[in-house]
């Protein structure tokens, strides 16, 4: 799925070479380290999900990335297995305006889910996406391929560039911001101010906002 983007827009925002291969190499060389450090927690978490409730350890959903190409994205599984048929059910109570879907105490999340969405440890296996070239350490949130057909061209801007594991949205706004187009502000903020300075200061105050806070995506 190719997205339609403002290209006045893209030319504003195109960084050097130097910076796009020196963030190529930080996410291979931060992936490869995430997962061999945190191997001994992917252990722990899948041994927890399988004992807490039925299905399997991974959730796997299609993504839009870069220019609106679709992949294959990777979470440890946080709800039951037949969240996606509930949805309906939910959509009146969407508490985010614009096309994406957010709610408190979401009753599809599991015992397990509700603590590893908490944590963040749910999004540790995007990890491999980022080492297989999916997606990047730091970058707008990769959004869902139905929601992403209803964006408008304004919108559709936050596709210029990789989606990441975090964000400005992570780290400054999460769990306060309702409306969709202040969330895209953020990302629009990140895709033209985007250097290696904040790239690494996102990631390192990622780690301070991670505990005691609802994930939403």
């Amino acid at each position: 799925m190719q997205s339609q983007v403002n290209m006045n827009f893209e030319n504003e925002y195109k960084k050097s070479f130097i910076y796009e291969f020196l963030k190529r190499m930080i996410d291979i060389i931060g992936a490869i380290l995430g997962l061999i450090i945190l191997s001994p927690l992917f252990l722990l978490t899948a041994i927890a999900i399988k004992l807490d409730s039925e299905g399997p350890v991974f959730f796997v959903q299609e993504r839009c990335g870069k220019n609106g190409k679709v992949f294959k994205m990777y979470k440890f599984r946080s709800m039951y297995v037949d969240a996606e048929e509930r949805l309906k059910e939910l959509l009146d109570k969407n508490e985010m305006s614009g096309p994406v879907f957010k709610i408190k105490n979401d009753p599809r999340v599991t015992r397990v889910g509700r603590f590893i969405r908490k944590t963040s440890i749910d999004e540790l296996p995007q990890l491999i996406n980022v080492l297989r070239g999916d997606m990047s350490l730091v970058g707008p949130r990769p959004p869902i391929v139905r929601e992403v057909k209803q964006y408008n061209a304004y919108q559709m801007q936050r596709l210029l560039v990789k989606p990441g594991l975090t964000c400005y949205w992570q780290v400054y706004g999460r769990n306060k911001i309702n409306n969709f187009d202040d969330w895209v502000e953020l990302d629009l903020k990140y895709i033209r101010e985007r250097n290696l300075w904040i790239d690494l200061k996102l990631i390192f105050k990622t780690f301070f906002v991670l505990f005691g806070d609802e994930k939403a995506c």
